[in-house]
């Protein structure tokens, strides 16, 4: 069964209907998977591909987007089916038409309502991927040993497989061994995180409604949310103001902004190269400044 014979099977069964697929048009702007919008008898469908063996990390992303709907937050398309044939893993899910008016005031409340659905622990239930790079998500009671063990330890392997100069590895290594001096006042709940909130993975639908995406989900610090809304592209000013009145950021933010970052900054070296290594480099410079006083 082909491809697109076996999807079509699939979402019959998905949707308990006869689905048959009218139209596949090719969809571009994702860098790591192939994208299509199938026009369906049951309406639009958007279809992810990879390769057989990254079936995984579209299970990861299902479990992450169901674990957002269930939040009632924001709004995130219904997971359909999934699959894979000989060569190919697929995803299929609700295609949504994005590019309505902005409402950054209401994203900013919704965020605020999505973190306050928490957890007993920091992590998930299961791994996923953070970009196509792997993203251990291994519970942990506390934050810190968290962010030391799944975030910033694994980045600091991957630099050094990579390269990276020794002035930004020794700079990362010393920043992990002190990562509690970051933390001595401030303690942070398990909020539930979209966990890759950069301008990219959230829009506006057609009615509005804030609309996330592409999720890497995991519970932790809502702050690490917050500063990837900075990263790549802003929500905007309204939608700060919103957020703070909803829930305000603590006074520490703007420092550990820049460490939540570093950890993105670190992934975008390992995935392309290029000139992220002298910004992540200059990013734990101006934290091991912090440290100093």
């Amino acid at each position: 069964m082909d491809l697109f014979a076996q999807i079509a099977a699939e979402l019959s069964t998905a949707l308990d209907r006869p689905v048959v697929i009218d139209r596949t048009q090719t969809l571009g702007g994702g860098s790591i998977n192939h994208a299509f919008r199938l026009d369906t008898s049951a309406g639009h469908v958007f279809v992810k591909t990879n390769h057989a063996d990254r079936a995984d990390m579209f299970a990861a992303e299902a479990a992450g987007l169901d674990e957002l709907a269930a939040a009632t937050a924001l709004r995130v398309p219904r997971v359909l089916a999934r699959g894979s044939t000989d060569t190919q893993a697929w995803l299929a899910l609700d295609y949504l038409e994005l590019g309505g008016p902005p409402a950054p005031a209401r994203f900013g409340e919704a965020l605020a309502q999505l973190h306050r659905h928490t957890a007993d622990t920091f992590g998930w239930t299961c791994d996923n991927t953070i970009g196509s790079t792997a993203q251990r998500n291994t519970p942990h009671t506390d934050w810190v040993g968290f962010w030391q063990s799944c975030r910033l330890g694994p980045q600091i392997e991957f630099a050094k497989l990579d390269g990276a100069p020794r002035g930004l590895i020794g700079d990362c290594e010393r920043l992990h061994d002190d990562l509690p001096a970051f933390f001595i006042d401030y303690c942070p709940r398990p909020s539930l995180l979209h966990g890759d909130l950069w301008s990219g993975n959230w829009g506006y639908g057609s009615d509005g409604a804030p609309t996330l995406f592409d999720p890497a989900v995991y519970y932790g610090d809502r702050e690490a949310d917050i500063a990837m809304t900075e990263l790549f592209g802003t929500p905007g000013a309204a939608f700060y103001a919103a957020y703070d009145a909803a829930w305000p950021r603590d006074a520490g933010y703007r420092v550990r902004r820049t460490l939540y970052n570093l950890y993105h900054i670190l992934n975008h070296h390992h995935l392309f190269g290029g000139g992220y290594a002298s910004q992540a480099a200059r990013m734990a410079g101006s934290l091991r400044a912090e440290l100093r006083g």
